[in-house]
């Protein structure tokens, strides 16, 4: 008798081979184009399919969008960091042709330094290679190259890549993103092309003059430096706090007010004039140093003075005002705004709690009644009590250091001040660091340091009796000065009295602050006002000039703002602006080199970069406008016989790129010079 189980499989069997028969002569038809549903199963069958088909059709159109976005740039954020984008390009095919490669995969993109073999260059298969071998695999590096790009990304910023030499890796920009990019920044302007979610607060701190003395040359460097760094974050999105640390506090005011005391009775009610009170302060020094007598008093006014008497707090309140006036004086004219005043007695009371802080950790060492912390890798102590009781500059510091963090949130702390405080700030950074006040990981702390202004002779720079230059003074010879080069050249003649006057500032005080920037902040340098005012070479005088001719090219064509508007949209609608000629490519590619550039001087906090670049903009713009004619004239009448439109508006765009510059250095352009 045959088992239940067996039949119920014989059964089983035979309807499979059934449904196998149907199902293969249902693709025998499929394949031929004979298969039709039965009636019955048209409605269930097909909607079956017509729903599969349309989420097929939807994931497919949705994977090409997301593709198209891949490879197509999108300029909504601005202008793009083009070696940022390359260098993202090319980790995508390194991580995927060496998914071995541990720790750290090095890309390097360059720019190419013979630009008829490409715009950039990644020169990253050498290092693979010694990776690679450290990791016991032999590769080439002209093996590695080709690797790479085997498996590079397809992207509209990329035309052309080639292997050279041992293993360079050639690129050359298509030139249909170049049209686009110069589209965008004339459509809808320069702007940057950066996540917002990276824009930390900054609290940089520059200038810091001190109280009762006139600001002098030494102050100059600090101020245009760090408004210049101050404004560049300000481009890039950040929230910026710019905090002028005054010298506000301490033993000198207690010299002072004794001194005032004896020479100007009168200091409660009133405070006597910057000039003055400078030489008051001298007066006060040397009594100090050579009266014991007056050393005491000296100290007496210090005390009432942190104690909050009264009188003295008064007296200490019209000397500051005083010096604030005179302060922002120069400020006005430097084109200085938005400088916070945080003195020195701002971080008074928050002292003790930091000095009690540091003690709670057992950092704090007792030696001959002062308190002092040892800094981990360097070769002084830090002294935050002094023996009598009193507080110095590294106790301000370290309450400064931490109300920046804690309470201002301050993502990047930037100190601005010359290279012979880099010890100190060294010093004050590892005991922030080891009290756990900040991660440098999270939190950027950095001192921007700077060498002395140098005279000619490259001696420091004093005046002819040996004092220290009024930084009023400087300003005054240079507005001097330019008056004298502006009439020399006949613009007396040909400007208002009015467009004269913004000249002779724009150049006076552009030149001499782009004389300053455009030298690597860490070197010395040698104040000539000679060489600034040149109009050749590297100076303001020459850029100044130089943006004015390129913004008057239109007015003189007679090509009105709107007619150029108009051709920029249709231009932007269209493919992008027209790029032909050799030169006017070489333009647009500098041009929208400007993200990295910008970019650089971020990382390194170097505006003689951002110089250097502007200065090769102007070059690199006078050899497009010396062969590519903007406008053509019949060479008998002078009448225009053709106006390049496209041309005129690779002149706006360059301007658009010059204007930003200046911005960011703090230099203020004029339209007629």
């Amino acid at each position: 008798m045959t088992s239940p189980v067996i039949t119920l499989c014989s059964l089983r069997h035979i309807h499979q081979e059934k449904e196998a028969a149907e199902l293969k002569k249902e693709l025998e038809a499929l394949e031929n184009g004979s298969y039709v549903l039965k009636e019955e199963e048209m409605s269930e069958k097909s909607l079956k399919l017509m729903a599969s088909n349309a989420k097929l059709a939807y994931q497919a159109t949705h994977l090409q969008r997301a593709l198209d976005a891949e490879q197509t740039t999108n300029f909504n954020d601005g202008m793009v960091n083009i070696n940022q984008r390359l260098t993202e390009i090319f980790l995508h095919s390194i991580s995927a042709s060496f998914p071995g490669l541990k720790g750290k995969l090095p890309v390097s993109i360059t720019l190419n330094q013979n630009e008829k073999f490409g715009d950039y260059q990644c020169n990253s298969a050498m290092p693979i290679s010694g990776v690679l071998k450290a990791q016991g695999t032999k590769m080439a590096p002209r093996q590695i190259a080709e690797l790479i790009l085997k498996n590079l990304p397809s992207s509209d910023l990329i035309d052309s890549c080639n292997i050279a030499g041992p293993g360079f890796i050639n690129i050359r920009l298509n030139v249909s993103f170049l049209k686009r990019a110069l589209s965008d920044v004339l459509v809808h302007g320069v702007r940057t092309h950066h996540s917002k979610g990276e824009c930390g607060k900054v609290v940089i701190d520059y200038s810091s003059p001190n109280i009762a003395k006139e600001m002098h040359v030494g102050h100059l460097r600090s101020t245009i430096i760090g408004d210049c760094i101050a404004n560049l974050f300000e481009y890039f999105g950040h929230e910026v706090l710019r905090v002028n640390h005054v010298g506000d506090w301490g033993t000198q005011f207690g010299m002072l007010i004794a001194h005032l005391t004896d020479m100007f009775p009168n200091y409660k009610e009133e405070s006597p004039p910057i000039g003055d009170l400078q030489a008051f302060y001298k007066q006060s020094k040397k009594r100090f140093d050579d009266d014991p007598e007056f050393k005491k008093r000296a100290y007496s006014c210090v005390v009432k003075l942190q104690s909050g008497d009264p009188d003295f707090i008064n007296a200490w309140k019209l000397i500051c005002d005083v010096s604030r006036k005179e302060f922002q004086v120069i400020y006005d004219r430097l084109g200085i705004v938005n400088l916070i005043e945080r003195g020195e007695s701002f971080y008074h009371n928050l002292m003790p709690p930091v000095i009690a802080e540091i003690e709670k950790q057992g950092y704090v060492v007792v030696e001959d009644g002062r308190k002092l912390v040892f800094p981990e890798g360097s070769q002084f102590p830090l002294t935050i009590v002094k023996s009598d009781g009193g507080f110095t500059y590294d106790t301000s510091d370290l309450a400064c250091i931490k109300q920046r963090i804690f309470d201002e949130s301050g993502a990047n702390l930037i100190y601005v001040t010359d290279a012979g405080q880099a010890a100190h700030f060294k010093a004050i950074y590892s005991v922030a660091r080891k009290m756990g006040w900040y991660d440098p990981q999270v939190t950027r702390v950095e001192h921007v340091a700077f060498g002395v202004v140098l005279g000619e002779d490259r001696k420091k720079f004093k005046t002819r009796s040996g004092e220290t230059v009024r930084l009023a003074a400087l300003l005054d010879e240079g507005r001097k000065r330019c008056e004298e080069k502006l009439k020399e050249k006949g613009r007396d003649k040909e400007l208002t009295p009015e467009e004269f006057k913004a000249a002779q500032e724009a150049v006076a005080y552009g030149c001499i602050k782009y004389a300053d920037l455009s030298h690597n902040r860490i070197n010395d340098y040698v104040f000539s006002f000679d060489k600034m005012l040149e109009d050749r070479g590297n100076t303001a005088a020459y850029l100044l000039y130089a943006y004015t001719r390129i913004k008057s090219i239109a007015r003189v064509a007679k090509v009105s703002r709107e007619e150029l508007k108009e051709a920029a949209s249709s231009f932007y609608d269209d493919d992008g602006l027209p790029l032909e000629h050799a030169k006017e490519l070489k333009l647009a590619r500098f041009i929208t080199r400007f993200p990295e550039v910008l970019q650089r001087v971020c990382d390194d906090l170097a505006p003689h970069t951002l110089c250097d670049y502007l200065y090769e903009l102007a070059t690199v713009y006078t050899e497009f406008y010396d062969v590519c004619y903007c406008v053509e004239k019949d060479r008998k009448t002078g009448d225009v016989v053709k106006i390049h439109k496209h041309r005129l508006l690779l002149c706006d765009a360059t301007v658009a790129v010059m204007d930003q510059c200046f911005k960011i250095l703090g230099i203020k352009p004029v339209h007629k010079m």
